[in-house]
């Protein structure tokens, strides 16, 4: 099982756990199904089933007692920021998302061309590697992610690595849109293109220079912005 179809099929159990606590079918402080009976109701693995619940106990929804199992937690009720699939079922979320990362990725930049050691910089060096020879979307998709989660965790930062750990897949919207329809991209000509931006990143990064790599990641994001503005004009919206 790839891990974007794992990632997915553990989003559909947070869905319908987090479903089940909002409307009240599992309540506070009930007890969770079995890893065991979670995998024979639903049909999928125990990686997932882990994935899933390890979702819900960082949103504040599932706290587990040793010896015991997994309950729904008091104050599940809450609701912590987040971003679901389905939040970005259209492009103008899209963009807002990426408005949103830009502050980020920017700043990570350029604490992480601070901060970085020879560790992160031979890390950096081989995603760009692997992304070059890259001819499966589904993969890009992997080293892109990889790639930011890197730059987060060269900032020596728990909480910038944290945060792009909790958005996961989140901070790479889906390039499906790229690959299909009139005009889509060829998963190697994705591939080379966010390349290309990667490595002004990784140059600025690798000589140290905060201001260059705050640039070299707001261009990154701009263009990333822009494309996915430009596919505003042939992908009909989610609510049409």
């Amino acid at each position: 099982m790839t891990s974007t179809k794992a990632a997915s099929l553990a989003d559909d159990l947070v869905a319908r756990f987090r479903n089940d606590i909002e409307s009240g079918v599992l309540a506070p402080g009930d007890r969770f199904p079995t890893e065991k009976a979670v995998t024979e109701d639903f049909g999928v693995s125990r990686t997932v089933v882990r994935e899933a619940f390890a979702r819900l106990a960082a949103q504040g929804l599932l706290e587990s007692r040793r010896g015991s199992g997994a309950y729904v937690a008091e104050n599940a009720r809450y609701r912590a920021f987040q971003v679901m699939p389905e939040d970005l079922a259209a492009i103008e979320d899209v963009l807002k998302l990426l408005e949103m990362r830009t502050g980020l990725e920017t700043e990570m930049a350029a604490l992480a061309a601070e901060r970085r050691d020879n560790t992160d910089l031979d890390a950096l060096e081989r995603l760009l590697a692997e992304m070059e020879v890259s001819d499966d979307g589904a993969q890009s998709m992997v080293i892109d992610r990889a790639f930011h989660a890197t730059i987060a965790n060269a900032t020596r930062n728990d909480y910038y690595v944290r945060f792009a750990d909790f958005l996961g897949l989140r901070l790479i919207p889906s390039r499906a849109l790229y690959l299909v329809g009139e005009g889509a991209m060829k998963p190697q000509e994705y591939a080379r293109v966010i390349n290309a931006d990667h490595r002004a990143i990784y140059h600025a990064i690798a000589a140290g220079d905060p201001v260059g790599a705050r640039e070299a990641a707001r261009l990154h994001m701009r263009s990333s912005y822009e494309r996915y503005a430009a596919l505003q004009l042939r992908v009909p919206r989610a609510d049409a």
